[in-house]
């Protein structure tokens, strides 16, 4: 028996996928959660064999979370549900620790084939491609030529943007509606991915992106 865990934010996608796994004679579906950090809280109590994740979910980073889960808990295999398919997403869930990564558009035999997959070791994208072309998405991304803006969730480039217009964690906070600490993970994060290590040279990279600051 395959249990299964379910992290996504919306009620109604959960609801769906409940119902199509638990039709399914070897899945187990053992909890639910609407955000990335009662995921992980959820991984720690039940240890499920799979975590269906959503990319893109309300306040702490899904990234983070795959990074967390993968870490500290490897025995959870990670499927990632999104409905973006740009490579710069599919490569930093890889390389987060994400064993397979699936579309909201796709078909629901794929997720179904993706979870046994993980289940069983195995990689998995529900894309044309092998193990190996997995890997070259890995390496490509750490290659020099590689643009690492294109691994930012569009929430980091929202806060790129503000740091090198001279916004402060606390405007951009009330300017995002999010909480000080959500903006603190963004920025992190997106520091992190682009190997910057301080504001300088934030703002370095920003002017050699043409990010130029505007007036406030």
């Amino acid at each position: 028996m395959i249990s299964i865990a379910l992290a996504d934010d919306h009620n109604i996608v959960r609801q769906g996928l409940r119902a199509l796994l638990e039709g399914e004679p070897d899945f187990e579906v053992v909890g639910e959660a609407g955000d990335a950090e009662t995921a992980i809280e959820l991984v720690k109590l039940k240890r499920p064999s799979v975590l269906v994740l959503d990319l893109m979910m309300k306040g702490f980073d899904g990234m983070e979370a795959i990074r967390h889960i993968s870490n500290h808990m490897p025995e959870t295999n990670i499927v990632v549900l999104s409905m973006y398919d740009s490579e710069g997403y599919i490569i930093e869930s890889l390389r987060a620790g994400a064993k397979s990564y699936v579309l909201k558009g796709s078909t629901s035999e794929e997720l179904l084939r993706a979870i046994r997959e993980v289940a069983a070791g195995h990689r998995y994208l529900d894309l044309p491609i092998s193990e190996r072309a997995i890997n070259i998405f890995v390496q490509k991304s750490e290659a020099s030529d590689f643009d690492l803006y294109e691994t930012l969730t569009a929430r980091e480039r929202e806060v790129l943007h503000m740091v090198a217009q001279g916004y402060t964690n606390a405007e951009i906070a009330g300017r995002l509606f999010v909480s000080h600490r959500t903006v603190e993970v963004h920025r992190a994060n997106m520091m992190r991915k682009l190997r910057l290590k301080n504001r300088t040279q934030l703002i370095q990279y920003a002017l050699q992106r043409k990010i130029v600051p505007t007036s406030r």
